[in-house]
């Protein structure tokens, strides 16, 4: 057997032509698949968002809103002792700025149309907007709309605004990358990243059109009102609400679907106070396991017809009550708020195929796209004199009222459409959407009704209303 040479005693030489040999041998393998041990350039290093921010974030802008409080004091929050315990109750000193608020906008027009969020401006009078470059601009509350949590300022004096571009929040998935911009804590403009983390989540509790987008992305106080982006720099969401136990971001943050906020601003736009959209005629129920188990379906989905508005689009598309609705427009609903976002979504005209299940089999249903009636007409009413309601504003009921202020279920009596600050009926704890179903015992069916039932001196007044699904009877003295 011959031993192995040392390589150190091969002459300098032949050492040099066995390596050229081995690089010859080799170098088309290693042309091929060049080796890189380091990066050639940064980008190769770092990947940054900050093309996307510094696209969008002009867009996004500080919204600050007060009000100034004329309410009659209670006396009681003088007591310091009382005040200790259960605070000022909101009940600060008349004419002082009593309210604030702080949060965040999206400018979506170049006339100066802002989105925010309903609560952030809701109950306050004065608006201010400042914007990314600091210029700061008072703003005018074009629409409020309480049930999508949704409202439009118009910015007053600029023009050629930044504007952030609209997505699609159909197009979304789960798993996405998005960025987070608004104004936590008052701290100034702050961006944080995460992804899309769910959709179409409801039963959150936050609005009647329940069908929110939720993230990751930290949202904390403040940030409502602000932009949830995409990769492409587009409005995805208007971020709104987080669940938290602390106040602060733990990593649920719910943001509106950019195809509700369109709706919103088209009706800005058209110089609508208010959001007028389709009207199904219906009353819907979820469908739980028992209901489920009972219609022969492997899981609950769908949404259950519970009653039919006589004369509505639903009875006249043929939908009778125990129909399942389980598609619009070919998109899976499978609870109420998720129909009601897609209805929600569709501009008024034309039809929405609706597919459902009756006895076992799978129908076609087509929608007409309507407004809800405003038939009776409002009438509104404003009662004078030594009256519980001095300082309220009451409506007559009709299902354009009942959509318009959530009353579902209600069909009879008049409903409180404003409550004036300062006044009795502030005092009495009048509330907007209360309905008044007698008083004194008389029945109430208009504000006709009311107007009479609310004249003259009483020694009391016994009032029945309706408030939140529950009927409550209070007597107050005259």
């Amino acid at each position: 057997m011959t031993a192995m040479r040392n390589w150190g005693s091969i002459p300098v030489v032949a050492r040099l032509a066995t390596f050229l040999a081995f690089v010859a041998a080799f170098s088309p393998a290693l042309r091929a698949e060049p080796l890189r041990l380091a990066p050639e350039a940064a980008s190769d290093l770092i990947l940054s968002f900050a093309s996307v921010v510094k696209k969008a974030q002009p867009a996004v802008v500080n919204v600050y809103a007060s009000r100034i409080d004329r309410r009659p004091r209670n006396p009681l929050f003088d007591d310091p002792v009382f005040r200790r315990f259960f605070g000022d109750g909101g009940n600060a000193r008349p004419g002082g700025p009593t309210a604030q608020s702080l949060g965040s906008g999206v400018l979506v027009d170049p006339s100066g149309l802002v989105v925010t969020n309903y609560h952030v401006i809701e109950g306050m009078t004065n608006v201010k907007v400042a914007l990314f470059d600091k210029r700061e601009f008072d703003a005018e509350i074009m629409l409020r709309d309480q049930r999508t949590d949704l409202a439009v300022l118009r910015l007053k004096g600029g023009k050629n605004f930044p504007v952030m571009d609209l997505g699609d929040s159909d197009a979304l998935e789960v798993g996405d990358i998005v960025l987070a911009i608004g104004n936590p804590f008052g701290v100034g403009q702050t961006v944080t990243q995460g992804i899309i983390s769910a959709l179409a989540r409801t039963q959150v509790g936050i609005s009647d059109y329940g069908f929110f987008i939720q993230t990751d992305a930290a949202i904390n106080p403040g940030n409502s009102g602000g932009a949830l982006v995409d990769m492409k720099a587009r409005l995805a969401g208007i971020n709104s609400a987080i669940f938290s136990q602390t106040g602060s971001s733990v990593g649920i943050g719910f943001a509106i679907p950019v195809n509700m906020v369109k709706i919103v601003v088209a009706a800005a736009k058209g110089g609508g106070r208010q959001v007028r959209r389709p009207w199904l005629g219906a009353s819907l129920q979820a469908v739980s396991r028992e209901i489920a188990d009972s219609l022969g379906l492997d899981r609950p989905s769908g949404v259950l017809v519970a009653d039919i508005a006589s004369g509505g689009p639903a009875a006249e598309a043929g939908l009778k009550r125990g129909d399942l609705i389980v598609t619009i427009d070919g998109q899976t609903v499978d609870d109420p708020e998720s129909l009601g976002y897609r209805l929600g979504t569709k501009p008024l005209g034309g039809t929405a195929a609706l597919t459902f299940m009756r006895n076992g089999r799978s129908a076609p249903a087509s929608i007409k796209l309507v407004p809800a009636p405003e038939t009776p007409a409002r009438e509104p009413v404003k009662p004078q004199g030594n009256t519980p309601f001095s300082g309220v504003t009451v409506i007559n009921l009709s299902p354009a009222v009942v959509e318009e202020l959530s009353l579902h279920g209600v069909s009879e009596g008049v409903v409180i459409s404003e409550v004036e600050e300062g006044s009795t009926a502030a005092a009495v704890n009048f509330q907007k959407g209360d309905v008044i179903l007698s008083v004194n015992d008389a029945r109430i069916a208009t504000t006709k009704d009311l107007e009479r039932a609310a004249s003259g001196k009483h020694p009391y007044w016994k009032l029945t209303i309706g408030r939140g699904g529950e009927v409550i009877t209070t007597v107050i003295g005259g």
